[in-house]
């Protein structure tokens, strides 16, 4: 900050012009990405409504690519690969979207993220824009077939603020298939609209692949493991969840108790005790969940909090099991799973070669 003038409102309203001024670039930005991909939308659809790809045949690609670099040489985009990505891009979701340019009704699914996506069609078209084009790519990559699918990890990663990096491993772990699928009371135990969010926010099976454990390993080893990589834990549970604290001390009557993991959600602005375990779910796990979920909204919940929710996450679960057993509990409780993608067996490193070996074998 400048020394010619010491006053602190001027201080304050230069650091307010800094804020604004990034605030403008980012809208700037998110302008610029907007218009870009609706000239792709147009380009898409001009390409297919034409059928110049059919008149012209293979070469047609290759034609328009040096064309357009010859009429727009500061332009970048324009590459054979990029005008193909382009026309799919228009393609993958022109019979679903018809305020932005299709015709045709979306055609009826089973699928649960398809009915989201008919019954909120104005944003996820809006989403749609919002995204970044390296985005797209892995979308349609992954999902041309599937564009109802590709409009929920739009909306998610526009929601969300998702990297191409996040995308890409959201992707590959099949979100889709597993947000908002924990066995759950919240519908009965909360009330609406928090029922419903409290269900969408949570995963079957959480993805612990970033833990890189072995086998065997104990209840303290995988809580230490997922607090040591403390952003992709968050990351896979979800968004607004910030921590609070491991073993968290609750004061009960003339006893201690601690919780395994302590989150504050603040989407939800409600405490969420966390209890992992390594075993498969047993009704008693519920017991001890429901003690430490109780102490926090005597202890630590405020007026201004929404109740405490309790997540149990086992190494496996039956769900027939884990549905009755939640019905006679009265406070809000969700039961999930977690899987290890990249367990490694215990002796895993014992078979592979040492460096001196591999040299041998090369000699």
């Amino acid at each position: 900050m400048s020394k010619l003038i010491l006053d602190k409102d001027y201080s304050d309203w230069v650091a307010d012009l800094s804020k604004r001024y990034r605030s403008s670039q980012i809208k700037a930005a998110v302008a610029v990405n907007e218009e870009l991909l609706r000239f792709y939308w147009s380009l898409g659809h001009d390409i297919v409504e034409r059928q110049d790809e059919n008149k012209y045949g293979r070469g047609f690609f290759k034609a328009l690519s040096s064309d357009l670099k010859a009429v727009l040489p500061e332009a970048k985009g324009f590459s054979v690969r990029n005008l193909y990505y382009i026309r799919d891009f228009y393609m993958m979701y022109k019979e679903i979207l018809p305020q932005i340019g299709a015709k045709s009704p979306m055609q009826n699914s089973t699928q649960s993220c398809e009915k989201d996506v008919e019954s909120n069609l104005p944003q996820l078209g809006a989403n749609l824009f919002r995204l970044p084009w390296g985005h797209h790519k892995l979308l349609i990559d992954k999902y041309i077939s599937h564009p109802q699918i590709a409009l929920f990890y739009a909306k998610e990663a526009v929601d969300n603020g998702w990297s191409r990096a996040v995308l890409d491993h959201m992707l590959d772990t099949d979100l889709h298939l597993r947000q908002g699928k924990a066995i759950s009371n919240f519908n009965l135990r909360l009330s609406q609209p928090a029922g419903d969010l409290a269900q969408e926010l949570t995963k079957d099976p959480y993805i612990f692949d970033f833990t890189n454990l072995t086998e065997p390993y104990q209840e303290r080893e995988l809580k230490e493991a997922l607090l040591a990589e403390i952003t992709r834990f968050l990351l896979e549970l979800g968004e607004g969840f910030a921590y609070v604290g491991k073993e968290y001390r609750l004061k009960v009557g003339e006893t201690e108790q601690f919780t395994d993991l302590l989150f504050y959600n603040l989407k939800l602005r409600c405490y969420c005790v966390i209890e992992v375990k390594v075993t498969k779910f047993e009704p008693g796990h519920l017991g001890q969940l429901g003690t430490y979920v109780t102490a926090v909204n005597h202890l630590l919940k405020t007026e201004q909090d929404n109740p405490t929710i309790g997540l149990l996450v086992c190494k496996t679960k039956d769900n027939v099991l884990a549905q009755y057993s939640l019905e006679g509990y009265n406070l809000p409780i969700g039961i999930s799973q977690y899987q290890l993608e990249k367990l490694l067996p215990a002796n895993f490193k014992s078979t592979l070669p040492t460096i001196e070996e591999i040299e041998t074998k090369l000699k």
